[in-house]
């Protein structure tokens, strides 16, 4: 959970949006795992509010899908749902495939050179900050995060990117437990790489089979450790 320094208390809207934005944070990258309980009391201990920002902020939660509301007993982290992480990854190999696709076809020299400064930067920072279990780096984060985009950036379909973009921050908790439980076995730079290179190429099919195995492997990983823990 993080630890900060206290935030003023008072009638200032942007409180429960400073709150807000960094309980979302931690849920998605999986500080706050799914089904945790959000207590009232230790949250605005950690997050340095008073309660009536706190529960503003787990209210919008809560309308994002993010939180749960107890009847009567609080708020909890949303639980991983298999169908709903379906559903999801369903959702984004139809979407990302489609802006990958066209994204190749009309992508110039300057969109490839994009791709491979993306690869690049990826590539020279470390997955996790430590070397025998995953923790999460938010520098190699934010390079993931713009190697897809890059990937994609030429397709000429700004709604579509923004609607890849929504999709990719609502599995990023689900990708979170995927770390979590794969690492290091999982070569993901191998992966990136191979895509990459099929877009390069200009072989549609290739690359957009690959990204497709790439998040249905995410998908395979979290599938089973969620199995194992209602099983």
């Amino acid at each position: 959970m993080s630890q900060a320094m206290p935030l003023p208390e008072g009638r200032d809207p942007t409180l429960a949006t400073s709150v807000h934005r960094r309980l979302r944070e931690d849920i998605l990258s999986g500080r706050l795992p799914p089904g945790q309980k959000l207590k009232l009391r230790d949250l605005a201990e950690s997050y340095g509010a008073g309660a009536s920002p706190m529960r503003e902020a787990l209210s919008k939660l809560a309308a994002e899908g993010l939180a749960e509301r107890l009847e009567h007993r609080g708020f909890r982290v949303a639980a991983a749902a298999l169908g709903q992480l379906n559903g999801l990854i369903r959702s984004r190999v139809l979407a990302e495939c489609a802006a990958l696709r066209e994204s190749i076809r009309q992508g110039d020299a300057a969109w490839e050179e994009a791709v491979v400064l993306a690869q690049h930067r990826l590539n020279r920072v470390a997955r996790s900050l430590d070397a025998h279990r995953f923790a999460t780096n938010p520098e190699w984060e934010a390079c993931h995060r713009e190697f897809h985009r890059a990937l994609l950036a030429a397709c000429g379909a700004p709604p579509l990117l923004a609607f890849c973009d929504r999709l990719r921050e609502e599995a990023q908790r689900y990708r979170a437990l995927a770390n979590t439980v794969a690492y290091p076995d999982r070569d993901v730079a191998a992966e990136h790489a191979a895509i990459a290179r099929a877009a390069l190429d200009r072989d549609a099919d290739a690359a957009t089979a690959l990204l497709a195995q790439h998040y249905e492997r995410t998908g395979a990983f979290v599938g089973a450790d969620l199995g194992r823990r209602v099983g």
